[in-house]
């Protein structure tokens, strides 16, 4: 099968010559935000230049491409699947067939991201949508064949379009799960009846850096979590405060940002991909903002590690304020789709 046709660089009108003149199939476009003005005017030539009048995406602070990533300055990545059983959907033009898989990406005003996904996740077949959360310095814009903000839009994809995907996560476990048992809101006042404060510092010992909470992803046989923000502690009452919602009956634990593991999730899920998906025509990457050279080292790292396993796929994507996989919205993590 022949690799989708793809572009990425500095220069969005040199990118769009160089896709040529698909005319047809599911565009996926991503800028950064230094180019977030120029998102009509860009979509408008992707559009009349390619013959190719589906279009989504997103602006992010930085765009990833096969073994590269755009910070700071203008940029575009563009990448056309020769697909042809899906439909784009917004809050302007509501979702109308049916699907099995959903590529979706999400205005990070809008209210209850959570509950969102999970209801888009409700209305595909497989469950599975995938995506991120916009990312901006300055304009925040989704694209869904037109320039548009607020609420989650994308496409979803029929079930003639084969795709595989998997979740990598950025963070290490600490040992044990405990349950909350006082906690209202964000606020944990106590884990199997003991301060959570207290709790929390036994836990991880003498580290103070990098902490975060998990939530354990019910009905998981793999130990997925969502982690959050540890987003402050009452040292006088023993409180904790995080950035997601709790209540009585619910288990956490405890974890930290870790690049060793990071490399080595990441280098699992990879190899995974290629073992069921050895020749995939092209890829889309949705990591978190914190992750990149952040959390592996220097610029490009991680995306080299993606091209040293896939090889020369065709790949698209953008640095999140959150990742979507299947029916969630996850921190710290990258979210990785290829199409078969």
């Amino acid at each position: 099968m022949k690799a989708f046709a793809f572009a990425h660089g500095p220069d969005w009108r040199a990118c769009v010559d160089t896709l040529g003149r698909p005319g047809g199939g599911l565009g996926f476009v991503y800028f950064t935000d230094a180019l977030a003005a120029e998102a009509d005017q860009i979509l408008g030539a992707l559009k009349t230049q390619t013959g190719v009048p589906d279009w989504i995406g997103s602006v992010g602070t930085g765009i990833l491409a096969t073994g590269t990533e755009y910070q700071e300055g203008p940029a575009l990545a563009v990448m056309v699947a020769d697909v042809h059983a899906f439909s784009v959907f917004s809050g302007r033009a509501p979702l109308k067939a049916n699907a099995s898989f959903g590529v979706v990406h999400a205005d990070p005003g809008a209210p209850d991201l959570p509950g969102l996904v999970s209801d888009m996740s409700a209305k595909v077949g497989t469950g599975y949508v995938v995506g991120g959360v916009s990312s901006s310095r300055s304009r925040t814009v989704q694209i869904a064949n037109e320039v548009l903000s607020g609420g989650l839009s994308g496409a979803v994809l029929g079930e003639e379009v084969a795709v595989a995907t998997r979740l990598t996560q950025g963070c290490t476990p600490y040992p044990g799960r405990f349950r909350v048992t006082e906690g209202e809101d964000n606020i944990i006042a106590r884990l199997d009846g003991r301060p959570a404060l207290e709790v929390l510092l036994e836990a991880v010992g003498g580290e103070r850096t990098q902490l975060l909470v998990g939530l354990p992803v019910p009905g998981s046989d793999t130990g997925d979590y969502t982690a959050r923000n540890i987003v402050g502690v009452d040292p006088k009452i023993g409180l904790v405060a995080i950035g997601d919602q709790v209540e009585p009956g619910m288990e956490i634990l405890f974890c930290r940002r870790d690049a060793p593991a990071a490399k080595k999730d990441l280098e699992g899920i990879l190899g995974s991909l290629k073992r069921d998906v050895p020749h995939p025509r092209g890829a889309l990457y949705y990591s978190c903002v914190a992750r990149g050279e952040h959390m592996f080292g220097r610029r490009g790292a991680e995306l080299d590690l993606v091209k040293r396993t896939l090889g020369e796929v065709p790949l698209v994507g953008f640095f999140c304020n959150g990742e979507i996989s299947r029916d969630r919205l996850y921190g710290y993590t990258g979210v990785l789709t290829v199409f078969r």
